[in-house]
């Protein structure tokens, strides 16, 4: 079974794609990475893959928005199962910390870290990369650069732990969905859903969300996203339990 996860090797997406890949039953998982979220989720719709493992929300930066937007566009992909990942990051290189003046990583992991960067290296410029990992890769070797990034990507690029951890928030996690095609399932606690509005006018939102209240379903989290239509048009992201 093929699944399609945010590469390069070291990810945390690579992590938790095992993991689920264990909890279904896979035994031995065909791990294919891709460069971008939207990648992730095309790979699954155009048949490449069989599943696809995608971040959706982080405990500290809330919601991924690439994942949101490339979810609203393939509406035949569906949530199969989610993993939610503790995210312990360490800032990796090559050289001492000391010689560090760029710090590279995914902006999610670099805005995970801010207040840490802002104590420890002011100065350093922050540049962001596609994912974590790919970020451990383009510094090694270097002696001025340094990655945020897992344990995992630095040994997978031979670098130096030069601090650990670096979170700002010891609680960091990330909830990861993996998705499939075509399979929807009434079982299970918890329901993903997405729907956009007919018309925006007063009481429109309050109306559609008090059909979740009617029907004993509490709402655990919503979120919106411009429905890049028109101005003031938006899609609402909610799960319900």
């Amino acid at each position: 079974m093929r699944f399609a996860f945010l590469g390069p090797a070291g990810t945390y997406g690579e992590q938790a794609t095992r993991q689920l890949a264990e909890l279904e039953g896979v035994a031995n998982p065909e791990l294919v990475p891709q460069l971008g979220i939207r990648a992730v989720v095309q790979a699954l719709a155009q048949g490449t893959c069989d599943a696809a493992v995608v971040p959706v929300e982080n405990s500290v930066e809330g919601g991924v928005t690439a994942c949101l937007d490339a979810l609203w566009e393939h509406p035949d992909l569906s949530v199969a199962r989610a993993l939610v990942l503790p995210i312990r990051h360490a800032l990796l290189g090559s050289g001492p910390i000391t010689g560090v003046s760029e710090v590279l990583s995914h902006p999610q992991a670099l805005a995970q870290c801010s207040q840490w960067l802002s104590e420890h290296l002011p100065q350093a410029l922050q540049l962001p990369t596609s994912s974590t990992a790919e970020a451990a890769r383009m510094v090694a070797g270097s002696r001025f650069r340094a990655a945020i990034a897992s344990q995992q990507a630095g040994t997978e690029h031979g670098l130096l732990e030069l601090a650990y951890p670096i979170n700002d928030v010891a609680g960091n996690c990330t909830r990861f969905l993996l998705l499939r095609r075509g399979l929807r399932s009434s079982q299970g606690p918890m329901a993903s859903l997405a729907f956009s509005l007919h018309s925006n006018q007063p009481g429109a939102l309050l109306e559609a969300l008090g059909c979740f209240a009617q029907r004993g379903l509490n709402m655990g989290r919503i979120e919106s996203r411009p429905s890049k239509r028109e101005m003031g048009e938006y899609i609402f992201f909610v799960d319900l339990e």
